[in-house]
């Protein structure tokens, strides 16, 4: 009986292996937001990744974490890193890898503590009207084999997705209330580093 049981749990085992080896290792989640305010004042006040803190859900999560910068916001190559003995928040930072300008942002996440990842994520503009702009927040993730067995327990969409919406709606509540003209600081900051 003992060794029905242990065959039986051996079998399972192989199974879930071969499904991992052949199951999806990326994933995409995407949400969307329509904020009334004109196409260039939002590009404008999201290209600062600096104003993230002001409308993502997760920055919300521990306003005491670390935080530092190095290079100029708004430019390639600018990062935002944060440390957090939150287990939810973590340690990690994220970087400007690519601007295509009045249209799209492109980050690369990085993430240090509780669990080492290395993901892609993005916010892209469009126009929905004279006075309204089209906003998407999306975040890619790949899993490796084994790991991309959660894939098939788990609704990254879901869980995720509840986050980014979070974002969005606090993006939408934020920059309508801001004046019709958005002046984009021109400071840099080279290295610098502040705590919250």
């Amino acid at each position: 009986m003992l060794k029905k049981i242990l065959f039986v749990i051996l079998g399972l085992i192989v199974l879930l292996l071969v499904v991992g080896a052949f199951a999806k290792k990326d994933y995409t989640v995407t949400r969307e937001v329509v904020v009334n305010k004109p196409i260039g004042d939002v590009f404008n006040y999201i290209k600062l990744l600096k104003n993230q803190d002001n409308f993502s859900v997760w920055a919300a999560m521990d306003p005491a974490m670390k935080k530092s910068y190095r290079g100029e916001d708004g430019q390639v190559g600018f990062v935002s890193a944060w440390d957090s003995d939150n287990k939810n928040v973590g340690q990690g930072e994220q970087e400007i890898i690519a601007i295509n300008d009045g249209s799209r942002i492109d980050y690369e996440l990085r993430f240090m503590k509780p669990f080492e990842a290395k993901n892609k994520a993005y916010l892209t503009t469009e126009a929905a009207g004279d006075n309204a702009t089209k906003v998407v927040w999306g975040f890619e993730g790949h899993m490796a084999f084994p790991s991309n067995l959660m894939l098939l327990f788990m609704n990254f969409d879901e869980m995720l997705g509840k986050d980014l919406q979070g974002g969005l709606d606090n993006l939408k509540k934020v920059v309508e209330s801001l004046p019709e003209t958005i002046v984009v600081p021109t400071e840099e900051t080279p290295e610098s580093t502040t705590e919250q």
